[in-house]
């Protein structure tokens, strides 16, 4: 039985602290499983596009209300993430198959998952070492090999999570505030389920099946733990997580029959970066200027927990990066360029000013820029982070095949959507604004 190092130490060998600002141990990774070329099918036009949108198409995917699933996307909820059926069409519309698609801010991994499905390269970057290890689990190939070794592993593992059995204690994780809210009289049995099962991942030889395991206890303990009030039993915790994984193999699965079925052999990259002075990472050098930009940046004004959870209320806990083998990088002002109580959000908009420069030096005069953003206050903001574009070099381009408002642009409500601390209702973090821009 091979026993891999998974201490604090360890993992910041492996390149994922960013206790340090200035985030110089990036970490990059690109799927290594070759892809098997099979015949091109005939969806989607084969996989389209010569710069010639299907408006009715696009709109409908920018008004997309439908529960997130498919492929991979469902390993875990990201905050604030757009909808898949967004990234699809997007990337059909501008971008064709073997170009390159870039997202700045990856978060899940949205983008880089339909990019790799539909035939293109996809670069990702991300300050959130959750973020990064979510990007490269749910863009990863498997084998059919190690696909029953995950499902071997799965069943296996429930018996072994008895409550009565010792546990080795997270340690230096809990030392450093990561099981925090999450040892009460209600959570200890979770808290313990987890680590009976972490010590298991380590028995996993390929690091690909490593993460797709912690990916999947990652599940579980969010379904359990994030914005609940009721914790479910142990019994329960152990049923869902066979649930979880037998869901998530069937959607590695078909992520993995959809490469193959298009034929392209993409590229992945995930790095572990600010996207400040990206122009100027050697990885990435080789690939050239992306056809496509498509991200979504942090929200101005918008209070969104990337980083936490929140337990029994407002209980946060920093427990997923535990869960995932990963350090925090810091307070919640840290992802969100600034504190959303600032004065005017003067930091907000000068990091913004600061990454968007670097993002409009990677893009060619032909590359199109696609980003979903929210606004607490829209009348202000907007007019502002125009202004931050504006700077960087970027000229906004307005489809009025897409409008539906009186300033030109597409503007979409988001019901129901979770600002968990700040729930006030309808506010205007609640709507979201697609903007197209291009190089001066």
């Amino acid at each position: 039985m091979l026993i891999r190092d998974s201490s604090i130490l360890a993992v910041r060998r492996n390149g994922y602290d960013i206790m340090y600002p200035a985030l110089r141990d990036c970490r990059c990774h690109s799927s290594t499983c070759s892809v098997r070329r099979e015949s091109r099918g005939r969806d989607d036009a084969f996989l389209r596009s010569p710069r010639m949108p299907i408006w009715e198409e696009l709109l409908d995917a920018i008004h997309d209300k439908q529960p997130v699933s498919g492929l991979t996307h469902s390993f875990y909820k990201y905050p604030a993430r757009f909808s898949p059926a967004f990234a699809r069409q997007m990337i059909l519309a501008f971008s064709k198959p073997g170009e390159l698609v870039f997202d700045p801010f990856m978060g899940g991994g949205t983008t880089l998952v339909e990019a790799c499905a539909l035939g293109r390269s996809a670069i990702g970057t991300d300050i959130n070492s959750l973020s990064v290890f979510l990007a490269e689990t749910k863009t990863s190939m498997f084998t059919r090999a190690e696909i029953g070794h995950l499902r071997s592993w799965a069943y296996d593992l429930i018996p072994k999570l008895n409550l009565r059995r010792r546990s080795v204690h997270a340690r230096e994780w809990a030392e450093l505030g990561y099981q925090r809210n999450i040892s009460g009289r209600s959570t200890w049995p979770i808290r313990k389920t987890l680590e009976l099962a972490l010590r298991s991942v380590q028995q996993l030889e390929s690091k690909r099946e490593q993460k797709f395991a912690r990916c999947a206890l990652l599940r579980t303990a969010q379904w359990a733990l994030d914005c609940r009030e009721d914790i479910p039993s142990a019994s329960e915790i152990r049923k869902r997580f066979l649930f979880f994984v037998t869901e998530m193999i069937d959607g590695a699965r078909q992520f993995t029959t959809t490469v193959r079925k298009n034929g392209m052999n993409p590229k992945i990259v995930c790095l572990h970066r600010s996207a400040i002075g990206i122009e100027a990472e050697r990885a990435i050098k080789e690939y050239g200027a992306p056809a496509l930009i498509l991200t979504s940046p942090p929200y101005p004004g918008v209070h969104v927990l990337y980083h936490r959870w929140q337990v029994l209320g407002r209980r946060e806990t920093p427990a997923p990066f535990w869960i995932a083998g990963t350090l925090d990088g810091a307070g919640g002002s840290f992802y969100t360029f600034g504190d959303r109580k600032q004065d005017r959000l003067l930091k907000y908009y000068g990091q913004a000013r600061l990454a968007f420069t670097s993002v409009a030096k990677m893009a060619s005069s032909e590359t199109i820029i696609v980003q979903m953003v929210a606004f607490s206050e829209p009348r202000w903001q907007l007019r502002s982070y125009l202004k931050v574009m504006e700077d960087c070099g970027l000229t906004e381009v307005k489809h009025p095949q897409l409008t539906n408002h009186t300033d030109g642009r597409v503007w979409r409500s988001v019901p129901n959507r979770r600002w968990y601390a700040d729930k006030g209702g309808a506010t205007g973090g609640s709507k979201e604004v697609v903007l197209f821009h291009k190089r001066a």
